[in-house]
């Protein structure tokens, strides 16, 4: 019987994209991939009908079945029994080390290998980057830059030393229970729900913007710091809590992004 190879990744996306460079290479491996986003909601236990459940109170957004679903069925095959185990991971985004973290957290002794693109450099996809860049992550890298880059053969023995490392600082991380976990000086860290207000308030204007174009400018300042630190349903959450406080000013209708407008409050105006 042929030896099996599992590739494990942290990131739907990922999933999606090495998928689709194994089968340009002709390499038949399976994937599994993780939509959950462990960087905020409870790790301890991450359960996905609790964690859907604080998404729904905390972060108001009510469509996270589809999530608890593709969850329940990921951490099964994840930790399945397998000839070669290969997991992809960057500590320059807080969801796939958070996903990896938990998956060793899980794990047995067996020997694993791991694709660490942290510092990766990785030649441009396209001719309008034609310099070297950072990987940054495999959740945005395409199947031609996967194999182009040859990443595919970038697999190296996670080590006793490093694995009790990881095991260590996410049983910390666990014991916090934070409602995030940001990146701060390369390590995972908790932080408060509230973390990412003050970058949201200085992207706002005394002007009407398009929620949209606030949030995108947050983002962009991940990318600037080449990490990627949340993505917009987080973000989106905070923006409407700090309309509701009062922090932000509102019009439209703020659970659709595209179509409703944010303002940072008139100082001049009377107060009551």
């Amino acid at each position: 019987m042929a030896a099996s190879t599992l590739h494990i990744v942290f990131n739907s996306s990922a999933a999606a994209c090495l998928r689709d460079a194994l089968r340009q290479a002709g390499r038949d491996e399976r994937v599994v991939g993780l939509s959950d986003s462990l960087s905020f909601g409870p790790i301890n236990p991450p359960d996905p009908e609790l964690r859907r459940k604080w998404v729904e109170t905390e972060l108001d957004y009510a469509g996270w079945e589809n999530v608890v679903s593709e969850a329940t069925s990921f951490w099964p095959a994840a930790l399945s029994a397998s000839s070669r185990r290969i997991a992809w991971l960057s500590r320059r985004s807080a969801q796939e080390y958070a996903g990896f973290l938990e998956w060793l957290w899980r794990l047995d002794e067996e020997p694993i290998e791991v694709v660490d693109l942290t510092d990766v450099m990785v030649a441009g996809n396209s001719a309008r980057l034609t310099e070297r860049h950072l990987a940054i992550s495999l959740g945005i890298s395409s199947p031609h830059e996967i194999l182009q880059n040859e990443l595919l053969d970038r697999t190296e023995a996670l080590t006793a030393v490093l694995r009790a490392q990881y095991r260590q600082l996410w049983g910390r991380l666990r014991t916090e229970n934070a409602p995030l976990r940001i990146l701060s000086e390369g390590e995972l860290a908790s932080a408060p729900l509230s973390f990412f207000d003050p970058l949201l308030l200085s992207c706002a204007t005394p002007e009407w913007q398009k929620a949209a174009r606030i949030i995108g400018e947050v983002l962009s300042e991940s990318w600037e710091t080449s990490v990627l630190q949340t993505g917009d349903l987080v973000l989106c959450a905070r923006a409407r809590a700090l309309a509701r406080a009062g922090r932000l000013e509102f019009r439209g209708d703020l659970s659709d992004i595209q179509n409703s407008e944010l303002r940072l409050p008139d100082q001049s105006a009377p107060r009551d």
